[in-house]
């Protein structure tokens, strides 16, 4: 089992250099994680162990677990509450009537692995928009300054160069913060449209399963029926026709036991609760970027917290001069860079920006 999670390790490293933030993380290495290792748990149940086992007279068990997994087995939804036993056999497992009863086909199940990994690449999709778009340009600017301790004759050159760079492309960097904002909105929209995508995957049981998992654990025991027990049922009725002897065709009814709905019930309230909690931690990460974006105050305090050690005149003075794109390279840096040695830099933009002004 731990060999089947060893192909996860490597999302689990850590960035020598940080380009986004811990929400855009939270999609591209948490939530990539967690879709994979799912995936492959349940391809391992899935392809490797037994996924399903069907019990009926006169049929091979072997020939009817093959034609019932390929063909997807059914329930009964207005089956699903009654005593196990004495009202119906199972949750949804019920003599019906054809053309009286509802009758609900399970086929997404076999789809659940390969559903899974396609989720975790859309996930990845922004993070390797943005690091096309960027182009390895805060690595490049940092200069091995992330280091707490670095020959001075170095740093001196390589804070020079990260100043003159920064003098010279003054106000050049707003489509470069543009695109990391585009980045943050596909992310946003992107979980969005998989919370969607789900429901339909799940014929429209995505949305409130959890909820309704919530819900079913207050409610009385006689008068609950598990959510989970009607989208991932554990035990289903398959129907299998073959000529008889005089040529008839004969109808046979069968019970399917499916134990990887036991691992794929708890992977979609994990999910669900999940999704719901990315969801709000984006949205409000893009009101956080709307108030960056639109209000100067606020990028002025965000510099200020980045750079504390900096004096308050030199950080003012900087963001004046700054645009948002040039702002938004600034506050990179302050992440990746030593907070001493950023002090400094700081400090040399400062006397930079009053040497032009003095031109």
């Amino acid at each position: 089992m731990f060999d089947v999670f060893g192909s996860v390790k490597g999302l689990l490293k850590l960035d020598q250099v940080c380009i986004d933030n811990n929400i855009f993380r939270l999609h591209y290495k948490a939530t990539v994680v967690i879709l994979i290792a799912f995936s492959l748990l349940v391809t391992s149940r899935q392809y490797i162990g037994d996924p399903i086992d069907c019990i009926v007279d006169e049929i091979p068990l072997n020939v009817m677990d093959t034609y019932c997994w390929i063909y997807s087995t059914f329930t009964i939804p207005n089956r699903l509450t009654g005593i196990a036993g004495k009202d119906i056999a199972q949750p949804g497992v019920s003599s019906h009537v054809d053309g009286h009863d509802e009758v609900k086909y399970h086929k997404y199940y076999q789809w659940v692995c390969f559903v899974l990994f396609f989720q975790a690449m859309l996930f990845y999709v922004p993070r390797y928009l943005w690091k096309t778009w960027e182009a390895g340009r805060i690595k490049m600017l940092v200069l091995d300054l992330n280091m707490p301790v670095v020959n001075d004759e170095c740093k001196d050159e390589r804070k020079k160069i990260l100043v003159d760079y920064f003098v010279e492309n003054i106000n050049r960097h707003n489509f470069y913060a543009i695109r990391f904002f585009i980045c943050e909105v596909l992310n946003f929209v992107n979980v969005l449209g998989q919370i969607y995508f789900m429901d339909f995957f799940l014929d429209g049981e995505f949305s409130t399963y959890g909820s309704d998992v919530v819900r079913f654990t207050e409610m009385e025991p006689e008068e609950r029926g598990d959510p989970m027990a009607r989208v991932f049922p554990k035990v289903t009725k398959c129907t299998f026709h073959k000529y008889g002897p005089s040529g008839s065709v004969q109808k046979f009814d069968g019970l399917c036991v499916l134990p990887l709905n036991i691992v794929n019930e708890k992977i979609y309230v994990f999910l669900w609760f999940w999704f719901i909690i990315l969801t709000i931690l984006t949205g409000a990460s893009l009101v956080y970027r709307f108030a960056v974006v639109f209000m100067p105050k606020v990028r002025l305090y965000l510099l200020r917290a980045r750079s504390r050690l900096s004096e308050h005149d030199e950080v003012e003075m900087i963001s004046s001069k700054c645009q948002l794109g040039d702002w938004f390279i600034l506050y990179q840096l302050g992440k990746n860079i030593d907070p001493l040695i950023y002090k400094e830099i700081i400090s040399d933009l400062s006397l930079k920006f009053e040497g032009k002004e003095m031109v």
